[in-house]
């Protein structure tokens, strides 16, 4: 027994991670840490509204992932090797779907044209509010994996679809003002035409108004709900554990504002990500759809997504790298 997090050795016929249980002060200590994690962020290190720098955002990147990274020595001391494993596929797994939704970031935010001193106050509280949902997501998505197990079956469906959707999705196809979230808030709250700061809402001739920093924060939310939706059925093929769930994604989330700074103009030269995303995706459905027969080891998907990730990412730079050699004439429109 570890002296940490409490472990429950159960039959080998259970679902990954279906035998450990977290006691509740760990439970506690965790959300702890990372509340402690969000205040020193938001109070200590961007108090005052400023731009972020590329030096600064890849300094905070560095710094998530390594964090992140590092609590897998925690999962490993205290729940054992195979609950590390599971915590660190789920965390790559939930790291390279977000790439996407950095992406996606960045179109609201240069639709609504927020200044770049406002970003990451907006990120912040939206990253807030997905951990906050993320907990829902897992909770729910394990009581009915728990509770019917052809659940297994939806999902791994779901997932091989969406990796069809990612595969050939192209974020220039966004219209954030056709969001039909936007559409409501915009009749149901009056909205001021310019930004006031950081502040949310403004009281005007008393009267409150959002401002548009609130709307952007709503369809970040939004967006966020969609790729939830995504990633946590993809990460239960991995582990049945809530806790190894939710803070592989809690770890992965935490890093995206400075991933967000670091890759924002990126999106034209990772041209090839979405493919490598579809093919993860459809993986890891293929996995859950096979559970029932087949378990493929955690050490083996951990490899898969790695080298499906690291390959879509030098075919992408070298394909980008080969049409500026090239010339303009022949670089693919954004």
């Amino acid at each position: 027994m570890t002296p940490a997090l409490l472990l429950a050795n159960a039959a080998g016929t259970e679902a990954p991670g279906a035998d450990i249980e977290v006691a509740a002060w760990a439970w506690a200590a965790f959300i702890g840490l990372i509340v402690v994690l969000l205040v020193a962020d938001l109070l200590l290190f961007h108090r005052e509204a400023h731009e972020i720098a590329i030096r600064e955002a890849a300094i905070t990147s560095v710094f998530w992932i390594a964090l992140g990274l590092s609590f897998s020595f925690v999962v490993w001391w205290t729940l054992g090797g195979a609950a590390a494993g599971q915590y660190l596929t789920g965390y790559v797994i939930e790291k390279s779907l977000s790439v996407d939704n950095v992406f996606v970031w960045a179109v609201i935010l240069s639709y609504f044209a927020v200044p770049k001193a406002y970003q990451h106050r907006v990120l912040f509280w939206g990253v807030f509010g997905a951990l906050v949902l993320r907990a829902i997501f897992v909770f729910a998505g394990v009581a009915l994996l728990n509770a019917f197990e052809w659940m297994l079956y939806v999902f791994g469906a779901f997932l091989i679809f969406t990796a069809w959707r990612v595969a050939r999705h192209d974020n220039a196809e966004i219209h954030p003002e056709h969001n039909p979230v936007l559409k409501l808030m915009r009749r149901l709250v009056p909205v001021t035409s310019e930004y006031h700061g950081q502040k949310f809402w403004m009281k005007i001739d008393a009267r409150r108004f959002a401002t548009p920093l609130l709307v952007v924060l709503v369809l970040i939310e939004a967006t966020d709900v969609v790729f939830a939706v995504d990633s946590i059925p993809a990460i239960l093929a991995v582990t049945r554990s809530e806790f190894i769930v939710f803070s592989s994604n809690a770890f992965a989330i935490l890093g995206l504002r400075a991933l967000y700074f670091l890759l924002a103009g990126a999106a034209g030269k990772l041209r090839y990500l979405n493919v490598g995303l579809g093919i993860i995706l459809t993986f890891v459905g293929v996995k859950m759809l096979l559970a029932e027969v087949y378990h493929v080891p955690t050490l083996l998907s951990l490899a898969v997504i790695a080298v499906v990730l690291s390959v879509t990412v030098l075919l992408s730079l070298r394909a980008d790298a080969r049409d500026h050699a090239a010339g303009p004439s022949n670089q693919p429109s954004e």
